[in-house]
């Protein structure tokens, strides 16, 4: 849970929504909420890209695009394993960051 703020000003909660677009934006593409779901389901063994494409009605170099970005919001991280590269989910910091915007523009709307 978000730690509680009661003097965060309007421009504040504008500014940590801004500072968090990579996250929004990254959850926003169906194709990327797609990976996060089948990552979900394999969170104890990973995928690699060629099993995400598999999975997926786009190609493989759409696929690793995806998860590059879906890399750059921290949203999934990877561990090589000789040539091949495990995708796993690390959700917690970046859903942390995004319930503090949540809470941040809760509190701004519910103060008018």
């Amino acid at each position: 849970m978000p730690t509680v703020n009661a003097s965060i000003t309007r421009d504040e909660a504008l500014n940590n929504f801004v500072d968090n677009f990579d996250i929004i934006n990254a959850l926003a593409d169906r194709n990327r909420q797609r990976i996060i779901i089948l990552l979900f389901h394999h969170m104890d063994d990973g995928m690699t890209v060629t099993e995400i494409t598999r999975q997926m009605s786009i190609t493989q170099s759409a696929v690793s695009h995806h998860l590059k970005i879906l890399r750059e919001a921290n949203l999934v991280s990877f561990k090589k394993n000789g040539l091949q590269s495990f995708y796993y989910l690390t959700l917690e910091q970046p859903l942390s960051r995004l319930e503090k915007v949540i809470h941040d523009l809760h509190q701004e709307v519910a103060v008018e």
